[in-house]
């Protein structure tokens, strides 16, 4: 797994970014998981999840606090359905594994949508290529670097 933390490291840097990435042995799986071992809020974690939009993948940069109205989502991409992408997809479509999906650094060009609640942070954390790691960013550098949309994602 250290390969995929090298691989977000070299495209993050290739990006201008140094990123202090973090290894937390116990994992960092869940959003609620990240957050504890972190010492931050829910919200302040970012979840990259991969979406199928009319078979075409998407990424979704999700608060912590937040599930996806995949109806918004379908919107926002153009899409008349929208499913979770099975791990094998999310893999295939980034080059990373469900749970250490970075916002950024995919093997190949994915359209990210960011969760607008994401913005009400002054820090947020995503994942740094593997499960147990993660990384510091401010919001800002999320929405640049990703390439995102921001877009109201969550469901109410």
């Amino acid at each position: 797994m250290s390969g995929a933390i090298d691989r977000f490291g070299d495209a993050a840097r290739a990006l201008g970014l140094r990123p202090e990435t973090r290894r937390f042995p116990e994992g960092t799986r869940t959003a609620a998981d990240a957050a504890r071992a972190i010492g931050c809020e829910v919200g302040q974690i970012v979840k990259s999840l991969v979406f199928m939009a009319d078979d075409v993948p998407v990424l979704a940069l999700t608060s912590g606090s937040n599930r996806v109205d995949e109806t918004k989502l379908g919107t926002a991409a153009r899409a008349e359905i929208v499913r979770r992408a099975t791990p094998e997809q999310a893999r295939t479509a980034t080059g990373f594994a469900v749970g250490g999906t970075p916002p950024f650094g995919h093997t190949d060009r994915v359209s990210t949508y960011c969760d607008e609640d994401l913005l009400a942070h002054e820090e947020v954390w995503a994942a740094a290529g593997t499960p147990d790691s993660v990384f510091p960013l401010t919001p800002a550098d999320l929405v640049r670097l990703s390439g995102a949309n921001v877009i109201n994602l969550a469901t109410r």
